[in-house]
């Protein structure tokens, strides 16, 4: 924290073409929204609606309206582009077909008994000694 209240805080956001960086001086009573509006970040990405965007300090989701400590680190999350969940159903699909998952169970699929290699059974010992 500097002498006149004010406190050190970076914004990130990033897409997979360019990824930003800034570092804003903010009054120490000052929110996540308002920090993010100082910023700028808005005039690099414009695609940003805090409305709709999730914002995080240090990976832990948090509100607009919350405040500020000296070096925390606000991250602004990108919506998702598909359903996790649908996600992992249409590749549970794919493996079906290929054969990598059962049908039945969608577990992993059992080897065919043919591309089991049959070991040689223990030889037995008859002797009678």
């Amino acid at each position: 924290m500097s002498d006149n209240g004010s406190i050190n805080i970076e914004v990130v956001y990033g897409t997979p073409e360019k990824q930003l960086i800034l570092k804003v001086l903010v009054a120490s009573d000052a929110t996540v929204e308002q920090t993010i509006k100082t910023s700028g970040m808005s005039r690099y990405f414009p695609e940003i609606d805090l409305s709709e965007n999730k914002v995080g300090i240090w990976n832990r989701t948090c509100k607009l309206t919350d405040t500020l400590k000296d070096g925390d680190r606000i991250e602004i999350y990108r919506p998702l582009i598909a359903d996790p969940k649908e996600v992992r159903r249409m590749r549970a699909e794919k493996a079906k077909e290929e054969g990598r998952a059962d049908k039945v169970t969608g577990g992993r699929a059992k080897a065919s008994k043919r591309n089991v290699a049959k070991k040689d059974p223990a030889p037995q010992d008859n002797s009678d000694t």
